[in-house]
């Protein structure tokens, strides 16, 4: 299958599963710049559009509607979302006001637990081969297969991926606060895992109380190095 027919079949599957607004949005918002940026670096790079939602839909701090370009959300990683900006119209045509926005929504959206990138426009279309290679840097961190994630519930795949988010550490109150579930199915998912060899129990001062679980098993294969 050639670049053409991938993505009409992608664009048309996110149409076919959308309504209202959002089916409106990603009519109206995938054009030139998007498609381009398929076409000359993630088709090359990727040679296929699995787990990338074009313009995702995401609430903002004052509840209004925001379209990021597209969202990459492979299991076990962080959400990357991607925006292809041009510049007339992300900083020429931008006012203070605007600006102070755009600045807000990334802060915001990095607090949700998205890593967002900024592509130029102007490099998509003239660096194409420099823009490849620092996607391949960044996307090393997201592609590897989970050996054994089908041995997994969901729950506890949620629970590796918010320690992920959360730089490898957690505590059952963080558990409790994302997830959205009590402490003592926190803290039995936590000793599990510990038990299977995904957690280190960290404990205080004391030496009697659990703190903390520190991620030390990668769910891409192998450990976790300990320089970080």
């Amino acid at each position: 299958m050639d670049f053409e027919q991938a993505h009409e079949r992608f664009i048309q599957s996110h149409l076919d599963n959308r309504t209202g607004e959002r089916r409106g949005r990603l009519e109206r918002g995938h054009q030139h710049a998007e498609k381009l940026f398929l076409q000359k670096i993630w088709w090359p790079l990727k040679g296929n559009f699995e787990y990338l939602h074009p313009e995702y839909e995401i609430l903002d701090w004052r509840g209004k509607s925001y379209f990021g370009d597209f969202t990459y959300m492979p299991p076990f990683a962080p959400k990357l979302l991607l925006e292809v900006k041009g510049f007339n119209s992300h900083v020429k045509e931008m006012d203070r006001q605007g600006f102070g926005n755009e600045c807000k929504r990334e802060l915001f959206l990095s607090g949700l637990g998205y890593h967002v990138v900024s592509i130029a426009y102007d490099d998509v279309h003239q660096q194409p081969e420099l823009i490849i290679a620092m996607m391949r840097m960044l996307l090393s961190r997201y592609d590897a297969t989970p050996m054994i994630g089908d041995q997994l519930s969901f729950a506890e795949r949620e629970v590796i991926r918010l320690a992920i988010i959360l730089s490898y550490k957690l505590r059952p109150i963080d558990v409790t606060k994302e997830l959205r579930m009590n402490y003592r199915r926190a803290v039995s998912l936590l000793k599990k895992l510990s038990n299977q060899g995904w957690f280190v129990p960290k404990f205080g001062s004391t030496g009697r109380r659990v703190v903390l679980y520190e991620l030390v098993r990668s769910p891409f294969g192998g450990g976790i190095s300990s320089s970080r």
